[in-house]
């Protein structure tokens, strides 16, 4: 009678979701989408910032562009299930890359559960990065004695979809 367990050190989980609004320009918009954000995540966003000047587009080298929030923890499994559920509860199939990361994006903020239509904000889009692991893979970003994930380790496509239809109820178009 062979019984197959599965490791504990392959088990998936959710490491973090991060929550982006790339908005191209400057001024009194990041101070709103960063409210935006705040809104939905319950979390403090940061400003991004041009890397280099794109003189067509009036941005200079430094300017904040955008905001963003990391969501890690039993925070990021609430808010993906949210964000989740802003989509229909579907997600496509060709939106997962080989290395246990999903994204995608949301057209209208106020698409999201909970989250009410403010006249100072207004409509605004943003992008979800949502990213597994599984127990072992900060060998790829410690400080020291830095290593890749064997290629038994790694999550692959199949698995991450397979985990967010378990986890989260999903179906893969």
């Amino acid at each position: 009678m062979s019984q197959t367990t599965e490791s504990s050190m392959k088990k998936i989980y959710l490491e973090k979701v991060v929550l982006n609004m790339g908005l191209g320009k400057s001024g009194d918009i990041i101070e709103i989408a960063k409210r935006a954000l705040e809104q939905i995540s319950g979390k403090k966003p940061s400003a991004r910032f041009a890397k280099e000047t794109q003189r067509d587009w009036g941005v200079r080298k430094g300017e904040p562009i955008g905001v963003a929030v990391t969501v890690r923890g039993d925070d990021a499994v609430a808010l993906l299930k949210r964000l989740l559920e802003a989509k229909g509860n579907t997600v496509n199939g060709k939106s997962f890359d080989n290395f246990g990361n999903y994204s995608f994006g949301i057209k209208e903020h106020i698409d999201i559960p909970d989250v009410k239509y403010e006249p100072s904000i207004g409509i605004l889009g943003l992008g979800i990065s949502v990213t597994l692991s599984r127990p072992g893979y900060a060998v790829r970003t410690r400080s020291k004695h830095k290593a890749s994930v064997g290629k038994t380790h790694v999550i692959t496509n199949q698995e991450a979809k397979d985990y967010l239809t378990k986890e989260f109820g999903v179906t893969v178009a």
